[in-house]
């Protein structure tokens, strides 16, 4: 079995989260730059094996596309072609800044390291894919 990645995908950052080789647990990996982010996923998948990639899908309340959408599909047509062994999906992620902060403050973090969007950003990854983990759990019951 291999691990699964989550994607939270920004203009600038690009915050990035990885389940254990079992897919149980969720952890940050790491933040990296948006035009860095093909050339790591690449490294990081020629070293690990990945079974799918789970992309934050910006939605509006309404359940709409958000506005990020159009940097993203380029984004992702762009990482079909670099990784196209590795199943692609999108996954809900609303609210997971929101929830990265209130993690951040919950575990007792210093204004100055929430305000680190960097942090935020892995945090927010991290989020999107626990969910994504727990809407597959649900699927299964």
């Amino acid at each position: 079995m291999g691990r699964i990645i989550a994607i939270d995908y920004g203009k600038k950052r690009v915050g990035i989260a990885v389940t254990d080789p079992c897919q149980i647990i969720a952890n940050s990996l790491t933040t990296v730059r948006s035009h860095e982010v093909l050339q790591f996923l690449q490294a990081y998948c020629s070293k690990e094996k990945v079974d799918l990639i789970v992309v934050g899908h910006p939605k509006q309340m309404d359940n709409t596309d958000s506005e990020s959408m159009t940097y993203i599909k380029p984004f992702l047509t762009a990482l079909g072609r670099k990784l196209p062994d590795i199943p692609i999906v999108m996954h809900d992620e609303r609210f997971t800044s929101v929830l990265a902060h209130k993690a951040m403050i919950e575990g007792g973090a210093k204004k100055k390291q929430r305000q680190d969007k960097a942090i935020i950003d892995a945090i927010s990854a991290t989020i999107i894919l626990q969910s994504y983990m727990e809407s597959q759990r649900n699927l299964n019951i």
